[in-house]
């Protein structure tokens, strides 16, 4: 089996595992978006999360983070022939580090009309003449992932609410 048979055929492997770190993130009050960067072989080099409030850090995010682990854990500042397997689609800054990484294959699950640079809004691979080009592939388990985002930015509008009652009583 060719080693890009093989991340394809564990594509749902990979994702869950980002799944598992956006939820993570959502548990630290985290926007949940995670990321695992995958070999050709199939070995997990990194992943993270974001961890751009704990940090109080706007470049913390999931790729950022899973992008800086695995190029200090190779020793190198490229990731030729590996895949990074995000929970959403990445944003302008995540998709250009990605890029400059040259990671061969970018698997993504939600889309982010709102600020993802791929298929939405900028489409950087699309539009930018000057930067790798990595293999695009999306939509794998977007209801869990669209759910999770939903139920946090739902919380999340709740609390702040609460906290505006909060401030009119004192």
């Amino acid at each position: 089996m060719e080693n890009k048979d093989l991340i394809h055929k564990n594509i749902n492997k990979y994702m869950k595992i980002a799944i598992q770190e956006a939820k993570k993130a959502y548990n630290k009050a985290e926007v949940p978006v995670g990321a695992v960067i995958v070999s050709d072989t199939g070995n997990i080099i990194s992943k993270s999360y974001n961890k751009v409030e704990m940090a109080k850090n706007p470049l913390y995010h999931a790729e950022i983070l899973a992008i800086t682990k695995a190029c200090k854990k190779l020793n190198q500042k490229y990731l030729n022939n590996c895949s990074i397997f995000i929970t959403l689609e990445p944003c302008p800054m995540c998709a250009t580090a990605i890029s400059l990484a040259k990671i061969q294959n970018i698997y993504f699950s939600s889309m982010d009309e709102k600020g993802g640079a791929i298929i939405n809004s900028i489409q950087l691979y699309k539009n930018a003449k000057n930067l790798y080009k990595p293999n695009v592939f999306s939509g794998f388990l977007e209801i869990e992932t669209s759910e999770l985002l939903k139920n946090f930015f739902k919380e999340l509008r709740i609390t702040k609410k609460d906290l505006k009652k909060k401030d009119k009583v004192l």
